[in-house]
């Protein structure tokens, strides 16, 4: 294969949350599935909205808006499942709004002074999508050293 061939070409599920769109990697995301009941607990983590119960699995909700845009992100309409890079084969989900959509593209280098979560962007039409390197976003999380945890110690 030549270097104008597709090979550098990448798939991404774009999603929205709140106004904003982003793009993670196709490969690591394993479902978008409908709103459940999220199940709050005590704990010391500002990043963790919950968990939910899919496929008799519980899996980690993690308030992508907040991280993302410093507010929670109203309308939340879907949980999009992946596989945080570093963790293994562990799920979690973050909160979407709207329904997502697949793109292919290359993915450009990150600016300098961007944040570590962002992996890069790739060109959708006439717009630049910021790529998430979900597993970086979740480690940068504010009180995410406290964890489950800190919840267990509580009388």
């Amino acid at each position: 294969m030549t270097q104008g061939d597709n090979t550098s070409l990448n798939s991404f599920v774009l999603l929205r949350i709140g106004a904003h769109r982003f793009a993670l990697p196709a490969g690591i995301v394993a479902e978008l599935a409908p709103p459940v009941k999220l199940h709050k607990f005590p704990h010391t983590s500002s990043s963790l909205a919950g968990v939910i119960i899919r496929r008799r699995r519980i899996l980690p909700v993690y308030d992508a808006g907040s991280l993302l845009l410093g507010k929670e992100a109203h309308g939340q309409q879907f949980y999009l499942v992946a596989r945080c890079a570093g963790e293994g084969k562990e799920l979690s989900a973050i909160p979407v709004s709207g329904e997502c959509e697949m793109a292919t593209g290359e993915i450009l280098p990150v600016e300098t002074g961007r944040p570590a979560h962002i992996a890069g962007t790739i060109a959708i039409g006439d717009d630049s999508v910021d790529v998430l390197d979900l597993a970086a976003l979740i480690a940068s999380a504010p009180g995410k050293t406290g964890g489950l945890a800190g919840a267990e110690r509580q009388p």
